[in-house]
C-alpha cells in the first residue's frame, strides 16, 4: 500500500440508473440498461460504513434519480449518523412534501436540483418529459425545509443563449448556488455532440454575462461557470486526479475512480459485493492505473503542465482517440487534437445537417455501445 495515496474524501453513491428523465446529455453510460442488478440496502449501508472508515467526509446520493429508491431515507440517516455531509442530486421527480419531511428528519444536509432551461418548453423538450412545473414546486419544498440549494443547469448550444434568464430564475427561486456546467462530451452527450456543442461566440457572450451578474449579485448567490474544454484547449485534471479523492459506486456495485471509467477497456473495476473498499482504493489495478504521472507517454510525459492537468480525462482520450493512455485530445499538443478542432469548426456552421437527438432511454441504451462514435 503506497503511503502517497490519500483517502477518498468524496463518495458518490449512484443508487440507480433508473430515471424518469431522458436527457440528451446524461453522463450515465449509454449501455446503462445492461447494468440493472442494483445493490441492496444492506450493501449500500456497508459501503457507507467502509468509505467513512477510509476517510470519506462528503456523500452525494445520485443516479439516475435517487428518489426512485425506497430506501433513500434509511441511507441518508445512516450517512448522517456516520458523520458525512450529505447531498442529494435530483431532478426533483419524486420529492413530495412527505418525502422532503422524511429526508429532513433523516438528516439530509443539502440538495442539488437540476433544471434543463428557464422555460417550460425548452426544459421539457431537453428532458423529454413534462417536469418544469414540478421542478418549480420542488424548489419551493427545498426552501421550505431550510436546505441550501444548488440549482444545476447543464449548458450547451440549445440553452446557452438563455443564460441570463436562467440566472434570473435561480435568483427568484432563492438558490444559494447556481452551477452552470458546460457539457462534457462523453456518454449520451458524445452521441449528441453535433447538436449540443456551442459556438465560440455563444460561449464568450455567456461568460461575459455570468461575470457581469456575479458583480451585480455579490453575495446573494454564488455562480459557478464550469468552462468547456473543447474551446479553451486546456485539459482538465480528471476529478481532481484519478484515484486521488473521488470514489464512485455504481448502482450494480462497481467501484470507479470517476463516473464514466467503466468504458475503458482492459481495466477491471472491483465489485463492492466481493471486495472491501480499502483494498479497492489502495490496491486494485483499476484505481492505480492512472494515478500520478508514471503511466504517461509523450507528449504528456515531458510536458511542463503534466502535474497540473495529469494528462486530462482518460475517458475522453479513449472516446476520441481510442487510446486511454493518450493525451486528452482537447490539448493542442495531442496528436489527436484535430478531432476536437473539427468538431468545434462544425459547431460554427449553422447550416450543417445533423441527425436527430438521441434521448436517454432503455430502448436507445440497448442499441448503443459503451463508447459513442
Amino acid at each position: 500500500m503506497s503511503t502517497d495515496i490519500g483517502p477518498p474524501l468524496w463518495l458518490l453513491a449512484e443508487l440507480t440508473y433508473r430515471c424518469p428523465l431522458h436527457c440528451a446529455f446524461c453522463y450515465n453510460p449509454v449501455d446503462f440498461a445492461q447494468h440493472d442488478k442494483e445493490l441492496s440496502t444492506a450493501d449500500w449501508l456497508r459501503v457507507l460504513r467502509e468509505a467513512r472508515a477510509l476517510g470519506a467526509v462528503q456523500c452525494g446520493f445520485s443516479g439516475g434519480e435517487p428518489l426512485v429508491r425506497d430506501d433513500l431515507e434509511e441511507l441518508v440517516a445512516e450517512a448522517r449518523q456516520l458523520g458525512y455531509y450529505t447531498n442529494l442530486l435530483t431532478s426533483g421527480v419524486g420529492l413530495t412534501a412527505a418525502r422532503a419531511t422524511a429526508l429532513k428528519q433523516a438528516g439530509l444536509d443539502h440538495v442539488q436540483l437540476s433544471f434543463q432551461d428557464s422555460t417550460r418548453e425548452m426544459n421539457d423538450f431537453l428532458s423529454h418529459t413534462k417536469t418544469f412545473d414540478l421542478k418549480l414546486r420542488v424548489a419551493g419544498l427545498i426552501k421550505a425545509n431550510g436546505w441550501p440549494m444548488v440549482m444545476n443547469v447543464v449548458m450547451h448550444r440549445m440553452n446557452i443563449d438563455h443564460i441570463g434568464r436562467i440566472i434570473d430564475m435561480a435568483v427568484e427561486l432563492g438558490a444559494e448556488y447556481l452551477e452552470l456546467a458546460n457539457t462534457q462530451y462523453y456518454s449520451w452527450a458524445l452521441e449528441n455532440r453535433d447538436q449540443l456543442l456551442p459556438t465560440r461566440a455563444q460561449l464568450q457572450r455567456a461568460e461575459a454575462l455570468v461575470n457581469a451578474q456575479r458583480l451585480e449579485l455579490g453575495d446573494r448567490m454564488r455562480i459557478f461557470f464550469v468552462a468547456p474544454d473543447y474551446h479553451d484547449g486546456s485539459p482538465k485534471k480528471c476529478v481532481n486526479g484519478w484515484g486521488n479523492m473521488f470514489l464512485t459506486i455504481t448502482p450494480d456495485g462497481a467501484a470507479l475512480p470517476c463516473h464514466t471509467a467503466r468504458m475503458l477497456p482492459g481495466l477491471e473495476f472491483p465489485d463492492v459485493r466481493t471486495s472491501d473498499l480499502r483494498s479497492i482504493w489502495y490496491e486494485s489495478e483499476g484505481f492505480n492505473r492512472y494515478r500520478g504521472t508514471g503511466w504517461m507517454k509523450e507528449p504528456c510525459s515531458s510536458c511542463e503542465h503534466k502535474e497540473r492537468d495529469l494528462g486530462g480525462c482518460r475517458c475522453q482520450a479513449y472516446a476520441l482517440a481510442n487510446d486511454a493512455n493518450a493525451a486528452d485530445p482537447v490539448c493542442p499538443k495531442s496528436p489527436h487534437h484535430a478531432i476536437v478542432s473539427e468538431a468545434v469548426l462544425r459547431a460554427e456552421a449553422p447550416s450543417v445537417q445533423v441527425r436527430p437527438i438521441v434521448f436517454r432511454d432503455v430502448a436507445n441504451s440497448r442499441k448503443l455501445s459503451p463508447v459513442a462514435k
